[in-house]
Formats: structure tokens, C-alpha cells, sequence
């Protein structure tokens, strides 16, 4: 994904210094704020990728506030995901080598109840993948994804959903990539079926309004699947114009106003994969 994010400056142009200047004024001695204007560890992932997609230097006491996490065994599963991909992009190697197996699920996911799912499921493979680590147990982990198989054809969070969503399907579509397993040739359909006449892309298919995290998911799914994506880039593109705010970042949906790293990342995203 960052590789891609990377790509965004093409179609940024001279806006990038206002993402930058966005960026710098959301750190606070070496973290990222919140939605609420608090360092937080989860959105620290997201300015460092950031800085990062805009070959942009990170901050300097950004290991000093990682450090106080310690080796992260009191954290759940998304918030030490979290620390291990901040180590990833600040250091060589992540310092740490955390238990990600007491998030392990009964049904072979990962996840914070007794069921796994697919968000659980994702977090678990980038963190073992930023520790250079391969997943215990990859066949109970591909049972558990299989199961999450939602009635239209696409996936879901839950088991026996009637319904898919487009950022657990994205999901799954990783997962499986990631497992060496063939994605179901529906998927891609449904996909772009999730597009919305504006350009952007719906959660699910009664959601109201499209979002940027589903565009930007949608999109990264759809490119991994080889999917064209020439005859949707301009409607897509429209639709970022939207959510792009000259304050130096992107909001979540036209239903949002507060700037944040997370969608300001997830507008990088996007922008990377139309760019291609």
C-alpha cells in the first residue's frame, strides 16, 4: 500500500505542501493526534505513512514515544498492530517480538471475542508481516476467512451475513492473495458494483452516501485483482475533489468535517492507485 501512496505527489502537485504542513501541525512529540486532538498510537501509524508516501522526513522523537509502549503486552490487538507498523516505518527492524497469538480466535481467526474477523484477521497478517514472521497455523486462518463469506458472493465481518462490505472484502481479497488462494471470480464484480454515481465507493450496498475508506480499499482490492481501472478513474477522482479540503487533508465522507491522519492517508491511497 505505501509503495502505491507514494505514487499520490503525481496528481498532488504543489497541494502536498499542505498536506505537509497538515501533517506537521497534527504531531506532538513524535506521536499523531486524534480526532480529538490527543496523541494517539493508532493514528500514529497513519501521519507516519504519511510522511512517509511524500518522502517527507519523520519525526525524530517519534521511537522516544514508541518506546513508551514498551514491548506492547497490555495493548489489544488493533493498537499493537499499531505499534508494531510504527516501528516498521521508523526502524530496520521492529524492536519487539509481542505474543500476536493470545488474539487468536477459536474458529482460527484472530480478533477480540471468541470469533475472528476479517479486520482482525488483517491486522494479524501485516503485524506478522512487519515482524518478518510467517502466521501460525495458515490453514485454520484461511478456514476462518472462508467462513466470513457473506450471501451475496462478497465478505463480511461476521459470519452468515446476508450482506458483504467493501473494506472486509478488500480484506479478505489481501488475505487470501497473501494465503496463495484464488479470490472468487464474483468479487471483483461485486466491487465495482459498489461504486456510486458519484464516483466514490459505498460500505455496503444499502449505505446511504460513498466513503473514502471504501473507495480506497475498493480500489486497492480491485488493482491486486487486475482489475481495469482506467473507466472508473475519473468519476473516482471527482469524488476525492470532494472530500479535499484546503486545510491540507481529506475528510472520511461529505457527512464529515474533522481533518484527520487516518483519511488523509486513505485520500493518498486513493490518489496512488489512480494515478497508475
Amino acid at each position: 500500500m505505501l509503495q502505491v501512496a507514494r505514487l499520490s505527489p503525481k496528481l498532488l502537485g504543489d497541494s502536498a505542501q499542505l498536506i505537509l504542513a497538515f501533517l506537521n501541525g497534527e504531531e506532538q512529540d513524535g506521536a499523531f493526534r486524534d480526532r480529538s486532538g490527543n496523541p494517539d498510537l493508532y493514528y500514529t501509524v497513519f501521519g507516519l505513512e504519511c510522511l512517509r508516501a511524500l518522502s517527507a522526513e519523520l519525526p525524530l522523537a517519534a521511537p522516544e514515544y514508541l518506546r513508551t509502549f514498551g514491548p506492547g503486552e497490555n495493548l489489544d490487538l488493533v493498537h499493537l498492530s499499531s505499534l508494531i507498523r510504527c516501528w516498521a516505518n521508523v526502524s530496520r527492524e521492529v524492536p519487539i517480538a509481542p505474543d500476536l497469538e493470545r488474539f487468536r480466535t477459536a474458529d482460527g481467526g484472530y480478533g477480540a471475542s471468541r470469533s475472528g474477523t476479517l479486520y482482525g484477521c488483517f491486522l494479524a497478517m501485516g503485524a506478522y508481516q512487519d515482524l518478518r514472521r510467517p502466521i501460525p497455523n495458515a490453514g485454520a486462518l484461511l478456514t476462518c476467512v472462508q467462513q466470513l463469506r457473506a450471501a451475496d458472493g462478497a465478505f463480511a465481518n461476521q459470519a452468515r451475513a446476508p450482506f458483504g462490505q467493501t473494506s472486509s472484502t478488500a480484506a479478505a481479497v489481501g488475505l487470501l492473495r497473501h494465503l496463495d488462494q484464488s479470490v472468487p471470480r464474483e468479487v471483483s464484480g461485486w466491487l465495482q458494483q459498489m461504486q456510486h454515481t458519484s464516483g466514490g465507493f459505498l460500505a455496503a450496498p444499502a449505505a446511504p452516501i460513498p466513503d473514502l475508506l471504501s473507495t480506497a480499499t475498493a480500489l486497492h482490492a480491485l488493482a491486486s485483482l487486475k482489475a481495469p481501472l482506467e473507466p472508473i478513474r475519473e468519476p473516482a477522482l471527482d469524488f476525492l475533489d470532494t472530500l479535499w479540503t484546503t486545510r491540507g487533508g481529506f475528510l472520511g465522507s461529505w457527512a464529515d468535517e474533522t481533518l484527520d491522519c487516518e483519511y488523509t492517508y486513505y485520500g493518498l491511497l486513493a490518489l496512488g492507485y489512480l494515478s497508475l
